[in-house]
């Protein structure tokens, strides 16, 4: 039976409020920080930096940004561990009893982020809403409701010892767990595989659990997502997911660019029904979404107890939502309901359009390599990836870049260390094509290769398969559908150097 329509009629007034946004960015960005302060004015951080007072003056937004400092994980460290430990009315009012662990790319310890009833009530599972609400709204034809859904997620592994009611794990993990029980009952697998830890057992179970079921949507990392559909297919025995799954009709990713994935997923799926829509949903928060398939900016979510800071990659103070300017590059902030007061993210966005308010995820403030004055950003190399995969037949399964500094007469260039899905028809026009495409879309990169004066040619080695996933097996990784991500750049060898004497 086909609930689509039943489905379509009950989000359709949370597409329709998305329509006014464009002019009321302001105004509602101040409604969600009043609610916030108001909410968290009586916690040790709303008295040590007077929220009752912030909200009493002239400008609450101006007061607010002036007075609390911008924070990193590390600032509130002890905060956050205070409340692990069941402490109350810290950074957020209350007791919370559930926790993201989180790497990132950001730190070298794991990070515990809060995660609140108030953060899964008025953020997550809206901002999930919001997404179905948009892609039925986008595709009038869609029977997303006929079969079910197949989520990606982690589980509650940690290395705490912990209060007995206090679950600390992927914030996947966490929204499994707590998901409605209308919305458990359409999707696979179930809570004891989904919740599994070790990624060598849950494999082969989920999969012969999804190979069963009509699966019409899927969601995930896209990464970690191909390697489940390859096993899917591996058990049928079908070369494609559509033979497997008939119905399916979209993928909804997040965590890591999909533009160096784009050609694998088309060529698993029916190009004459799937459908591909970015979200922005990290263990801090759920921040937009893509509401137009013609469009890769995202709507960022204004009315999700979130209130949103953006601070200029070039310097100077961070800028309101409402000040922000299109084409720019900022460093993300939020103050949010999980008691993330000015936190950064580690996040650079990209504003793609302000009227209505959409960001383009540009990469990790740490993801870089500027080792020779280059520049060169995450978002610059999935865009030269992506340029060379198309020109060459090739497609990835990860990767990541770093610098080779010059010695033994050999001149500083860049590394690229790459694991296929499929091998490029050339290696030597996969890397001129990566090389010139780098130049195309960074002035720096080109102007220190111009005549390879200051830097040579990018060298690009094939890792053994499987080596990423190694790698994040060593950083306590175990769980695909963790949180955990392979940096794409990096300014140092370390990263490289490590994998690489995995080889």
């Amino acid at each position: 039976m086909d609930f689509t329509p039943i489905a379509r009629y009950i989000f359709s007034s949370r597409a329709r409020r998305t329509a006014s946004w464009g002019d009321r960015v302001e105004e509602l960005q101040r409604v969600q920080l009043d609610w916030l302060l108001k909410k968290a004015a009586d916690t040790e951080t709303g008295k040590a930096y007077g929220f009752h007072d912030l909200l009493s003056s002239a400008d609450t937004a101006a007061s607010y940004r002036s007075t609390l400092p911008l924070v990193s994980y590390d600032d509130i460290r002890p905060q956050a561990m205070r409340m692990v430990e069941g402490e109350k009315d810290i950074l957020w009012p209350g007791r919370c009893r559930r926790f993201a662990q989180s790497s990132g790319t950001s730190g070298g310890k794991s990070k515990f982020v809060p995660i609140t009833d108030d953060c899964l009530r008025r953020n997550h599972y809206p901002g999930t809403s919001d997404v179905v609400a948009h892609y039925l709204q986008m595709n009038p034809k869609s029977r997303i409701f006929s079969g079910k859904s197949l989520i990606l997620g982690g589980s509650f592994a940690n290395e705490l010892n912990l209060h007995s009611d206090v679950k600390v794990g992927d914030l996947s993990a966490t929204l499994i767990d707590r998901m409605p029980k209308l919305a458990d009952m359409v999707r696979v697998p179930d809570k004891k595989i989904a919740l599994m830890e070790d990624w060598s057992e849950k494999l082969p179970a989920l999969s012969k659990a999804a190979s069963r079921a009509n699966i019409t949507n899927i969601s995930g990392v896209p990464s970690w997502f191909l390697t489940v559909l390859k096993e899917v297919c591996a058990i049928t025995g079908r070369d494609k997911i559509s033979d497997v799954w008939p119905d399916l009709e979209v993928f909804f990713h997040g965590g890591i660019d999909f533009r160096p994935y784009r050609k694998e997923y088309e060529a698993l799926t029916d190009p004459a029904k799937m459908h591909f829509m970015e979200t922005y949903n990290a263990s801090e928060g759920f921040f937009a979404f893509q509401n137009d398939p013609a469009d890769p900016g995202m709507l960022l979510i204004l009315d999700g107890a979130v209130f949103y800071e953006f601070e200029p990659l070039a310097g100077g103070e961070p800028l309101a939502p409402w000040e922000v300017e299109a084409g720019k590059i900022y460093e993300l902030l939020i103050s949010g309901s999980n008691g993330l007061w000015r936190y950064r993210l580690g996040d650079t966005v990209m504003v793609t359009s302000v009227n209505p308010l959409k960001i383009r995820i540009a990469g990790r403030t740490r993801s870089f390599i500027n080792a020779f004055g280059e520049e060169v950003m995450e978002d610059n190399a999935n865009r030269a990836i992506e340029a060379a995969c198309a020109a060459t037949g090739a497609s990835i399964a990860n990767y990541t870049a770093g610098p080779f500094y010059a010695h033994d007469n050999r001149r500083g260039h860049h590394q690229w260390l790459i694991e296929w899905s499929r091998k490029p028809e050339s290696m030597e026009k996969f890397r001129e094509v990566l090389d010139s495409a780098l130049q195309d879309v960074n002035s720096d990169y080109q102007a220190k290769r111009a005549h390879t004066i200051f830097l040579d040619p990018p060298e690009v080695i094939t890792a053994t398969p499987g080596l990423f996933d190694r790698w994040l097996a060593t950083q306590g990784s175990r769980k695909l559908g963790g949180q955990r991500k392979v940096p794409r750049l990096s300014n140092t060898r370390k990263l490289l150097d490590s994998l690489l004497a995995m080889q």
